[in-house]
């Protein structure tokens, strides 16, 4: 009998729910197909918790996902509560609930489908042979910094402080290394070296660790630089390693590479097999409930589960394959179609994925 598999289930708002419920329909599909149990627990997260739970993060949630082992999470925020108090914001709850669960890097991969090269900004040539993934580091920095604000010389002042110390570097950094192993392994460490402490300290630990992994080709990129390259040169990439606001930024920029911020899978991940999965892409409420959403990166989000946390790697490659030959196929979403009259919507695009699923 399958080894029964926790998953809890965190739709959250505007278009989440929609993009995670094609991503169930695949889980289902490789039950049938490989054999798979899957137990899943649904909660509350985001703006829905705070208008139904009062709180972003409701204690029942993050118990749930502490009893799983893995956590597929569909999207949070809007703008129906940008004016709330901090305590009360959607993305409150993001930042607590990585803390919460010892998430401290964020995976995201960025790979060009040959099909879809038509939709990305850039052109094919450029484009030619991108695969790359960002690794961010996901609970340290100035997002975590002490903030305040006081009176200075010319009034009021805001303060955000950036802060980094050697064992948040070591780990994310040698995961960087670790990953890259496992590719065609060539890391690119960016930072700021020229300007930030933090960068400094942070150049010094990946040069005191890079003697470990002589297998791996290192290059140090100041992130300016990196963020013209990625336009400039996108397939000399293979894995990057980066703060964590700069690789918020980054892996942004990487995903329009794609063509559309909705292919992107991502994986928050701690010490242990424990990850928590979601698309790049954020809520949006403007097209939320109109099943027109891609839920491709949703659908390879659960690929990315199956691989890091659960080891099913031939589940994973069959849900990457069905993804790519339905995109062969030329069926496409609004954000990726060029013929935007010939888009298919949400629930037609998982019904051909999940039909597309092979043994």
């Amino acid at each position: 009998m399958a080894d029964v598999k926790k998953i809890a289930v965190i739709a959250g708002d505007g278009i989440g729910p929609e993009v995670v419920g094609e991503a169930l329909k695949v889980l289902k599909k490789t039950e049938e197909l490989y054999g798979y149990q899957f137990e899943t627990t649904h909660g509350l997260f985001g703006g829905i918790a705070i208008d139904e739970k009062g709180t972003p993060l409701p204690q029942e949630t993050l118990d749930i996902c502490k009893a799983a082992d893995a956590v597929l999470l569909g999207a949070v925020g809007g703008p129906k509560w940008d004016n709330n108090s901090k305590e009360l914001r959607p993305e409150t709850g993001l930042l607590g609930i990585r803390k919460a669960l010892g998430l401290f890097s964020n995976i995201r991969p960025a790979n060009v489908f040959d099909c879809l090269k038509e939709a990305s900004t850039l052109k094919p040539e450029v484009l030619e042979g991108t695969d790359l993934i960002v690794v961010r580091e996901l609970t340290g920095g100035i997002y975590f910094g002490e903030k305040f604000r006081r009176q200075g010389a010319h009034g009021e002042e805001a303060v955000d402080t950036c802060v980094y110390n050697v064992v948040e570097v070591e780990r994310i950094v040698r995961q960087g290394f670790e990953i890259a192993r496992t590719r065609r392994k060539k890391l690119a460490s960016v930072d700021k070296a020229n300007v930030l402490e933090t960068s400094r300290l942070w150049r010094e630990v990946v040069n005191r660790i890079a003697p470990e992994y002589p297998d791996v080709e290192l290059e140090h990129v100041l992130v300016d630089n990196c963020a013209m390259q990625l336009l400039r040169r996108p397939s000399s990439f293979d894995v990057i390693v980066t703060e964590n606001m700069f690789g918020d930024i980054i892996s942004d920029e990487a995903a329009m590479l794609t063509g559309s911020i909705g292919m992107l899978s991502s994986a928050s991940l701690g010490e242990g097999a424990f990850g928590l999965y979601e698309p790049v892409h954020g809520s949006a409420p403007d097209i939320a409930g109109q099943g027109i959403s891609n839920p491709i990166a949703t659908i390879l989000s659960v690929a990315l589960m199956f691989r890091l946390t659960f080891g099913y790697h031939e589940a994973a490659q069959a849900i990457e394959d069905a993804v790519k030959s339905v995109l062969d196929a030329g069926h496409r979403t609004g954000d990726i179609a060029v013929d935007k009259s010939k888009a298919i919507g949400t629930t037609e695009m998982g019904d051909l994925i999940v039909a597309a699923i092979k043994k």
